[in-house]
């Protein structure tokens, strides 16, 4: 009786060992597995054009796709309503402004930017690398970091990896980037040499010092201005170190068109295929479609909350500044056919007359307007890919663009 019942215990314990050492084997798969994954559903037959989703925390994002830019966790003059209203999927928001205001601190006892701005979908934060280099007299660049004063109140701070981690883990974004120098136009080899290693060397001690990976994907950004040479070693580094994304950095920054896409069909092909591709900064209708065209997913700019707050509006016949005198008397809405809230409802007279009034509303319509657009564009461009006819579509989109041009 005592083996049987020895023999009963010893099964149970190996029972319950051997429950223990799956849960682990499930554990550490769970850990194992990035916390955004991309997935390729189409590629263009005749462009390097593809469509996919990308798999985050706060759900799927269908690719490419516009971010718009929530700077300081706010799109400027826009709800979180408003925006998914016209179909915006994920917004970016900057590690620099949010440190400096409110505080990182106080973002995360509010449970994070998501429940801070009361946003469901996914976030991307920005590294703050962009603006901290964008501070000339206002910082001095070391191994261990950047020294910069606040453009608030002058006030000291200092950036290193391991804080810029710190601030975005605590911000809570599903994507963050890791901490690069942006440099400037024209640069000197040797000195876009330095700052491309120092970078790659910043994007391994964020990779150490990133202990979210569950929640968060940290992606690297590739740099070496407009260097060919740079740009192939910085790539070979930086998927060498098997980040879940990688974004290029260091270009829009003021160079010659010929210059950013000589750069971009150049590096976007030292991508990784298996993972989400980002152009930073990028930019006007038309820069997004050639970067299309090489296989970037994922884009962001200013331009149509910054230049609808002056006026301007993006339409398929090419941009309208509507303080121009010729709309005081126009009864059509921004563009014929568009269902936005600005264009179902106003006209350009009205909106003209509310900018020139300086109303709030005025500007407000013409950001609207500007974010749906883009949006639009994009669910274009996935389809067109889908369908095969991406070459097709972007001749056609650029062509059009040209229209107010003629008149």
């Amino acid at each position: 009786m005592e083996n049987i019942k020895r023999c009963i215990k010893r099964i149970n314990v190996e029972y319950e060992n051997n429950l223990k050492f799956k849960e682990n084997i499930k554990k550490e798969k769970k850990m194992d597995k990035p916390a955004v994954t991309y997935e390729l559903l189409h590629k263009d037959k005749t462009t390097g054009a593809r469509r996919g989703i990308v798999h985050t925390p706060h759900g799927d994002i269908q690719t490419p796709v516009f971010m718009p830019v929530g700077t300081q966790a706010t799109v400027k003059s826009m709800t979180p309503e408003e925006l998914k209203e016209i179909g915006a999927q994920i917004i970016l928001s900057n590690t620099y402004h949010l440190y400096l205001r409110p505080g990182h601190e106080l973002v995360k006892e509010a449970g994070g930017l998501h429940k801070f701005m009361n946003w469901d979908k996914p976030i991307l934060t920005d590294c703050g690398g962009f603006q901290v280099f964008s501070l000339s007299d206002l910082r001095t660049i070391s191994e261990d970091g950047v020294e910069f004063r606040s453009h608030l109140d002058g006030s000291k701070h200092f950036f290193s990896p391991e804080k810029v981690m710190e601030i975005e883990e605590a911000l809570g974004a599903d994507i963050i980037m890791s901490f690069d120098e942006c440099v400037k136009y024209p640069e000197t080899h040797e000195y876009t040499k330095n700052s491309m290693e120092r970078t790659t060397r910043w994007a391994r001690r964020c990779k150490e010092a990133h202990k979210n990976t569950d929640r968060q994907a940290l992606f690297g950004i590739i740099q070496g201005g407009f260097y060919e040479d740079l740009r192939e070693k910085s790539a070979k580094d930086l998927i060498e170190l098997d980040f879940p994304g990688y974004a290029i950095g260091g270009i829009s920054v003021g160079e010659p068109k010929e210059e950013f896409l000589k750069m971009l069909y150049f590096t976007t092909p030292l991508m990784p295929e298996n993972k989400p591709r980002y152009l930073m900064g990028v930019g006007t209708p038309a820069n997004i479609l050639e970067a299309v065209e090489r296989g970037v997913d994922f884009f962001d700019c200013v331009y149509p909350s910054r230049n609808g707050r002056h006026g301007h509006v993006y339409t398929n016949a090419g941009k309208l500044n509507l303080f121009n005198a010729k709309y005081e008397t126009d009864s059509r809405p921004i563009e014929e056919g568009c269902e936005c809230p600005a264009c179902k409802y106003h006209s350009r007279a009205y909106i003209r007359h509310l900018l020139k009034a300086k109303e709030m509303l005025g500007m407000r319509l013409c950001v609207l307007h500007n974010l749906y657009f883009y949006n639009t564009m994009m669910e274009e461009i996935r389809y067109a890919i889908e369908a095969g006819n991406y070459a097709e579509y972007k001749a056609k989109k650029l062509e059009g663009f040209k229209e107010n041009d003629k008149k």
